[in-house]
């Protein structure tokens, strides 16, 4: 490690000496069915999400905590696996995981780790070094991570607790936690979306832009990229730099998405307060941010353009899909687009019953849909899809009384938007969002303890002085 990193490092330490008040630890143990003291929390990802979550809850001197991550070490979150562009959209500057704490900003790793002027010529991060900044940050701030460790099922227990039942490599166990928080990312409560007409071809000629592509494969080869976003451009654009002959963008839309409504919402009052709005507010601002899209900047569209066999299709939705000994025929209202590997960036799609973790309790995630009818005019069956969250990030439940105790399962990630605004996996967010969930956390394990923070403030017996001299009493002479 160099000088410069060792340095930082000390003065993490330092800052975090500084602001450590008050340091008093606060929650009593609770003991699981195995005997041993349950997790106060459980998070589930370990990627930029589930550290900051982590920090946040060490600062607030909730310790007893276990961070789970199904990848190993270091290739936690997208950046290093699915995420197919040179650097970061974000702007440089912008702040999160560090959660206000200057030495541990992206900004001062980065200088320790180039130096002061490579940060005033860098133009936008590396992916490559966000990643290895994540992975600094954690060991910096002690978070205790376990890796290759994939949740299967959570599932009630006894004493107010949950079971996550998980698989290692070397077997399966069962973990018990007072709260679980799911910081999963884009996957957290569905699946990468393939178009209807195309969810019968062959796996060998179809992958969505999460899915690991051999690209070097595609070399010569005719490629659709179903999408018009900022990730469906950064795999056209691998297509084309793996020597792709040609690369064919479909979008559905008559013009491709070119604001990015992203920029608009970056402020501390929208990015704070939105969920504090009624319901038919919250509804309508994130139905014109998610109706638009995210847009794409500059270089990303670029990449695409400078390759002569690019070809963008405007207003070409997929109507038809058939498999010939030519390849797979795409018909749109444009023409047909003869292709031998299609990659769909189509987005997510809630799928609660999908994800083993949630199966048992699936059908009673309440929805946006079972809490909100909105004007005609504002409907949008996909987005009454998201899960309607407690103000705790909770989830809440589609039928009272039958499964109480989601409520102590807690969601951070992009499913959380149609309650929150941008939170879970982004960047902007991660400021105002993170410490809005941690209150939450704690808040519900203080209620849930109220009776032993009673005890313990009657058993108080602790003196602040001791008194050398005994005090005279009223008439007694001086």
């Amino acid at each position: 490690m160099s000088e410069a990193l060792t340095n930082l490092e000390a003065d993490v330490r330092a800052d975090l000496a500084k602001i450590a008040h008050p340091g008093a630890a606060w929650l009593p143990p609770k003991p699981g069915p195995d005997g041993k003291p349950a997790l106060d929390v459980l998070v589930i990802g370990a990627g930029q999400s589930g550290i900051a979550i982590g920090f946040g809850l060490m600062r607030s001197r909730v310790s007893n905590i276990l961070l789970l991550d199904k990848a190993e070490e270091g290739m936690e979150g997208p950046w290093l696996t699915y995420a197919r562009m040179p650097t970061l959209r974000s702007p440089k500057d912008y702040t999160g995981p560090d959660l206000d704490i200057p030495s541990l900003t992206y900004q001062s790793w980065h200088e320790a780790r180039f130096g002061q002027e490579n940060w005033q010529t860098l133009d936008l991060i590396p992916r490559g070094h966000w990643a290895e900044y994540l992975l600094w940050l954690r060991r910096t701030v002690g978070l205790p991570v376990r890796n290759g460790c994939e949740l299967l099922e959570i599932a009630r227990a006894a004493n107010g607790l949950l079971a996550a039942h998980v698989k290692r490599a070397d077997g399966t166990e069962t973990l018990y936690a007072r709260k679980i928080v799911l910081a999963t990312g884009q996957e957290g409560m569905g699946s990468w979306m393939i178009p209807e007409p195309l969810r019968d071809l062959p796996s060998g000629s179809i992958a969505t832009v999460a899915d690991h592509i051999d690209f070097e494969s595609l070399r010569g080869k005719r490629v659709a990229v179903i999408g018009a976003g900022a990730s469906a451009f950064d795999n056209a654009a691998t297509a084309l730099e793996a020597g792709a002959a040609e690369v064919h963008m479909l979008c559905r839309r008559a013009q491709i998405q070119l604001i990015q409504p992203y920029r608009w919402l970056t402020f501390r009052g929208f990015l704070r307060h939105l969920s504090d709005l009624d319901d038919a507010w919250r509804w309508r601002f994130m139905r014109k941010i998610l109706e638009m899209r995210e847009g794409f900047p500059q270089p990303t569209y670029d990449r695409c353009a400078r390759h002569a066999n690019f070809t963008l299709h405007e207003g070409a939705p997929v109507e038809r899909v058939r498999q010939t000994d030519g390849g797979v025929e795409l018909q749109t209202p444009r023409g047909a687009i003869t292709a031998d590997f299609v990659i769909c960036g189509t987005g997510i799609d809630m799928n609660f019953a999908g994800r083993g973790e949630l199966r048992a309790f699936a059908g009673n995630i309440a929805t946006w849909a079972d809490r909100y009818q909105p004007p005609a005019s504002e409907r949008n069956a996909r987005l009454g899809r998201f899960p309607y969250l407690a103000d705790d990030y909770a989830f809440t439940e589609r039928v009272p009384g039958e499964t109480p105790w989601i409520s102590d399962i807690h969601l951070f990630a992009i499913a959380s938007t149609m309650s929150f605004g941008p939170s879970g996996s982004s960047i902007n967010a991660m400021t105002t969002a993170v410490p809005k969930l941690v209150d939450g956390l704690t808040r519900g394990l203080f209620r849930a303890d109220i009776a032993h923070h009673w005890a313990s403030l009657s058993a108080y017996d602790v003196p602040q002085a001791v008194v050398t001299r005994p005090a005279q009493k009223v008439g007694d002479p001086t």
